[in-house]
């Protein structure tokens, strides 16, 4: 009896070592969780901090300069005159800043369906191509996408340009003689219009390899089980490509929203928001403001205004894509 008593008082306890002590291992494992949970946070420090400095604090600045009267004799006299709200209040109460907020609207929605569409349709094209052709097509593509703005807008001005446009000279060439010498910066009409152009065709590249690559996802047995049900080129993709596109769709339309919404390269390069400042947005609205009219204070009010604008419109697709993933788990 007091063998067996000493027996069982000599074997160690459950999750206790030789010596009663836990395992190495799990005196680790605390620790081990503690510098897992922390890695991510400390892994995401350098970005935020580049973020602060690089983007946090000019909004900062931004946002201290639309409260102050800063023109160039206060930069002279490097003087300091806060004027609170009274830029804000000038602003918004004039008429000229709603009239570019509706027009760089309506701009932006112009140009955004047209960039998705042709997106599109060259997206399912290249699906659809062999490979040879889907090469040259995207090789394509990537030149027209990777040009830089100021030298796409240099072409575009010399392919319009009114005496030696290669525009109006292949419309004279076509029968349509009175389009010899025609000023297409010389109306609001026609200015969007090249400048529209020249932005969708920067922008289809971009929406076309994307759609591209999200096609790719698409299992070929869901069209094969769409053709035995019956289903033509159209059914097939309402009920199988469409479906499985529309989250793709639906972030890239906000990212071209975004990116036309504040395009300032091509209009300023163009014709820097003219003929009579008919073609300025809001980006080219605050820039001729601010450093054009010297009235830096009055343009980072109407800078810093975009800039909520923009927050609007990320805070509603923020929204939209949470509420999308709470449905469907």
């Amino acid at each position: 009896m007091s063998v067996q008593t000493e027996r069982a008082d000599a074997v160690p306890a459950a999750g206790t070592g030789k010596t009663g002590a836990p395992p190495p291992g799990e005196e680790r494992n605390p620790t081990r969780k503690r510098g897992g949970a922390s890695a991510p946070y400390l892994l995401l420090l350098p970005a935020l901090a580049a973020t602060a400095v690089l983007l946090g604090w000019p909004l900062v600045k931004n946002g201290m300069l639309s409260f102050q009267n800063l023109n160039p004799r206060q930069l002279i006299l490097h003087l300091t005159e806060w004027n609170g709200i009274d830029n804000y209040q000038e602003v918004l109460s004039g008429s000229d800043f709603w009239n570019v907020v509706v027009r760089t609207i309506v701009f932006t929605a112009a140009n955004v369906v047209l960039i998705m569409v042709l997106g599109t349709l060259v997206g399912l094209l290249l699906a659809r191509l062999g490979r040879r052709m889907r090469l040259t097509l995207l090789l394509g593509l990537v030149l027209a996408w990777a040009m830089p703005m100021i030298a796409a807008t240099t072409v575009y001005q010399w392919l319009f340009a009114q005496r030696f446009g290669v525009v109006n000279w292949i419309l004279d060439k076509l029968g349509w003689h009175s389009m010899a010498d025609y000023n297409w910066l010389g109306s609001q009409f026609s200015t969007f219009s090249v400048v529209t152009l020249l932005i969708v065709w920067q922008s289809v590249p971009f929406v076309a390899i994307n759609l591209y690559a999200a096609t790719t996802t698409i299992s070929k047995e869901l069209y094969e089980a769409a053709s035995l049900d019956g289903a033509g080129a159209w059914k097939s993709f309402t009920s199988v490509t469409f479906p499985f596109l529309r989250p793709f769709l639906w972030a890239t339309t906000f990212l071209e929203i975004i990116w036309v919404f504040k395009s300032f390269t091509q209009l300023f390069a163009m014709n820097q928001g003219g003929p009579d400042r008919l073609t300025e947005t809001l980006p080219v609205y605050a820039f001729v403001e601010g450093v054009g009219n010297q009235h830096f204070g009055m343009g980072a009010a109407i800078s810093f205004l975009t800039i909520l604008i923009l927050l609007g419109l990320t805070a509603y697709y923020l929204r939209t894509v949470i509420k999308q993933e709470e449905d469907e788990l």
